[in-house]
């Protein structure tokens, strides 16, 4: 392991332990590890029964009539559970055919989900953009007054969204500053600039954070108010809200999202469909296929628009930062889930929170746990939920 990323996870386990931040939530470089809150009845160890409901994205299917083994759902279920997860859900073409909870959770239990958080400020982006306030190619210094006339005029909200926007990256700045900040938005705002825009990659959370000011002045709400009534109520994710700081004036947009794993099966759901909930448009095919369809930017093949792509080229992790000269370091070359379908793309956060979505056959994977940080269990990732597609699929219904 590198010398900046052996820092990294030091400072990471040292923030998570000592819950430098209990308001805002927390991410890589999170506050202290919430506990998921149930609040309903347990299945605990079990799949849950339908809600009865009858909505859109939860009617019920028998795994072998979706064209999956059951035989090998239950064992990726049981491999699930040895990593602490909480939940696991698989859903295709709108439908669960697999669903799983474990240590006292239920369908409604909402928590943490870390980085999942940047996927959904990617679609809120999209959203703005879609709704004609902002357009995703001009500076972000429109919105971010404080960066006209400065070297940050350059950065495009594109180059936020690609992580190779060039904004000051620290270990101490994004896993110890940011996250201490009183005013998270501020803060990261204020950084400057260390490389120009599009020549390297680093997964800076508080580059990320400035996202909250492009969408908070284009949309003239806070991020969190726009998050509820463009996205989380057209999908019906009743447990789900964005969390903010300590002062009470930011939305945390890099990390502190709190969800459930029904709910960010309905948000992995719309990406499955391209856009479309329930028969209804609500966010645009193009903005689907530009943060999912390819790498946004040469330096990391594995990397969209705030989303993780499967696609092969050089590959960078969220660790894997940028040397002090800007020039990118290639760890390796290859695919995240080699074998798995090229065009698999997931959402992820800190302790194996995963929203996997396979566009070719609509099917969805969430997995949700407790992050654990002594290394006693193993972890989850995006090759786990790709095992769904690769072994359990067996057939086109």
């Amino acid at each position: 392991m590198s010398s900046p990323r052996r820092v990294a996870v030091a400072l990471l386990a040292a923030v998570l332990l000592t819950g430098a931040c209990s308001s805002g939530g927390g991410d890589e470089g999170g506050s202290e590890v919430p506990r998921p809150e149930p609040s309903g009845p347990t299945t605990a160890g079990t799949t849950a029964p339908d809600d009865g409901a009858g909505s859109f994205a939860w009617r019920r299917q028998a795994p072998r009539r979706a064209g999956f083994s059951a035989a090998v759902l239950e064992g990726l279920a049981a491999d699930a559970e040895q990593t602490g997860s909480t939940c696991l859900l698989v859903a295709r073409r709108g439908r669960v055919v697999g669903e799983w909870y474990w240590q006292d959770t239920d369908e409604r239990t909402s928590q943490e989900v870390y980085s999942v958080t940047k996927s959904v400020t990617s679609t809120l982006v999209g959203l703005a953009q879609a709704d004609g306030v902002l357009d995703i190619d001009e500076s972000a210094a429109n919105q971010v007054r404080q960066w006209r006339g400065t070297p940050s005029a350059g950065v495009t909200v594109r180059n936020l969204l690609a992580n190779d926007s060039g904004r000051e990256w620290s270990t101490r700045s994004d896993y110890t500053g940011l996250i201490r900040a009183r005013d998270r938005t501020a803060y990261a705002v204020g950084l400057a600039q260390q490389f120009e825009p599009g020549t390297a990659w680093a997964y800076n959370n508080a580059a990320i954070q400035t996202l909250d000011a492009v969408l908070s002045t284009a949309v003239g709400e806070t991020t969190a108010d726009y998050a509820t009534t463009r996205l989380f109520e057209p999908l019906g994710m009743d447990d789900t809200r964005m969390t903010g700081d300590a002062a009470g004036t930011s939305t945390s947009t890099a990390f502190g999202l709190n969800s459930t794993c029904r709910d960010l099966a309905r948000f992995g759901t719309l990406f499955a469909q391209r856009g479309e909930w329930d028969g209804e448009r609500v966010l645009p095919a193009a903005w689907v296929d530009e943060a999912v369809g390819a790498p946004s930017q040469d330096l990391n093949a594995a990397y969209g628009l705030l989303w993780w792509l499967n696609r092969e080229g050089p590959l960078r992790g969220p660790l894997d930062q940028t040397d002090l000269t800007g020039s990118p370091e290639v760890v390796r070359v290859g695919q995240v889930a080699p074998g798995a379908p090229d065009d698999l793309f997931a959402a992820q956060g800190f302790g194996g929170q995963v929203v996997l979505v396979d566009p070719s056959s609509r099917t969805v994977v969430v997995r949700l746990g407790v992050p654990d940080l002594t290394g006693a269990t193993p972890s989850y990732s995006f090759v786990d939920a790709a095992r769904v597609v690769t072994e359990a699929r067996t057939a086109a219904p």
